[in-house]
């Protein structure tokens, strides 16, 4: 399958309400539409993980950061701005998302993505894309597509081609919140 049929069948599945299994900035990910409730609810079934647990999602802008934050601080866009590598930024207050998006306190975590099949994906769909590791909760996050367990594998509505071979050790993203008063917290490094 090609990148381009990657992304036409990975589009019509989200559009289903269902789950993807695909590469993003940083490591592989499950993915779903971010504005759907079922969607996000099938997220936590498949890596058995508490929906008191927060999800990251994938934006491809700025503008879509600000369609999904209440106020987006200075000192994020500064951040995004002198970040030479993919950062998630955890905002103070999010908005129009599905519940278990965002922290019981209505934080949510967001990152610009950087990927060329991700930027894409998004920018076609015109929505965020839930981007959780590709792991059971409690498990190692996998540094690529060969290290994800099968369980994970086979609960995908559909597994992406891209990428499935490259064999680079891939990391998550450094976290950094920003809380309400404007202090940030670096959470992951």
């Amino acid at each position: 399958m090609d990148f381009e049929e990657d992304l036409r069948q990975s589009l019509k599945v989200l559009k289903e309400g269902r789950i993807i299994l695909y590469p993003t900035d940083t490591i592989w990910g499950l993915g779903c539409d971010a504005t759907s409730p079922s969607a996000v609810e099938k997220i936590f079934s498949i890596k058995s993980r508490s929906s008191n647990l927060s999800l990251i999602i994938l934006v491809n802008s700025e503008q879509m950061v600000e369609r999904y934050v209440k106020d987006v601080p200075d000192a994020a866009l500064q951040i995004i701005d002198v970040s030479d590598k993919p950062v998630t930024i955890i905002y103070p207050a999010g908005k129009n998302l599905a519940p278990g998006i965002c922290s019981e306190d209505g934080s949510v975590a967001i990152r610009i993505c950087n990927d060329p099949f991700c930027n894409e994906l998004i920018t076609r769909f015109r929505k965020p894309i839930v981007s959780t590791s590709a792991n059971l909760s409690g498990k190692a996050s996998p540094a690529n597509f060969d290290e994800i367990d099968q369980e994970i594998i086979n609960s995908a509505d559909f597994v992406v081609g891209y990428r499935k071979n490259d064999r680079q050790k891939h990391t998550a993203s450094p976290v950094i919140k920003i809380e309400k008063n404007g202090v940030l917290k670096i959470l992951r490094m």
